[in-house]
């Protein structure tokens, strides 16, 4: 789905960490916000990424 080369360059705004794919999303390694990816495009904009479930129970 999306170009391993692209995958490695790719970095979450936010944090500014390394990113992975897990099947139709980004998923930043540091903060674990996941970003959609739309029509095989990368949509690395914070206000469109899902929190991770374990972020928001540590915040709570």
């Amino acid at each position: 789905m999306i170009d391993k080369e692209l995958l490695e360059i790719l970095a979450c705004p936010l944090c500014k960490t390394e990113v992975n794919l897990d099947n139709d999303k980004i998923v930043c390694v540091e903060c674990g916000r996941k970003y959609p990816i739309k029509d095989g495009i990368p949509v690395m904009l914070i206000d469109e990424a899902e929190m991770a479930e374990e972020s928001s129970e540590i915040k709570s």
